[in-house]
């Protein structure tokens, strides 16, 4: 059964950071393509961040130079650095891993920026 499990979401205040984490079960993990995504209240879902089984990384243009995602194969785990964070970064971030066709979703962590 593959599982993942976000953690790390929390309040900050603007300008802060935090670092997301999503660990993977029941998958070959350094197979799959990950990503980080994000839905606001009354918004889609979109995805924030991507990195690849070559470790090569994409970015929405909203948090380039202010994210990073990153993954560690040896631990099942990926990760999302936050820094500078904004009110409009405010979501539920979703952790997606995608095997060929298939694809799997975590539950989700809230970040929440806020004064």
């Amino acid at each position: 059964q593959v599982q993942l499990v976000e953690s790390g979401g929390g309040l900050v205040q603007p300008g802060g950071s935090l670092r997301l984490s999503c660990v993977a079960s029941g998958i070959i993990f350094s197979n799959a393509g990950l990503a980080w995504y994000r839905q606001g209240s009354g918004k889609a879902r979109e995805v924030v961040a991507g990195i690849g089984r070559g470790n090569s990384t994409t970015y929405r243009d909203s948090v380039k130079g202010r994210f990073t995602i990153s993954r560690d194969n040896a631990k099942n785990t990926m990760y999302l650095q936050m820094n500078s964070l904004k009110p409009e970064d405010t979501a539920v971030y979703y952790c997606n891993a995608a095997l060929g066709p298939r694809a799997y979703w975590g539950q989700g962590t809230q970040v929440t920026v806020s004064s």
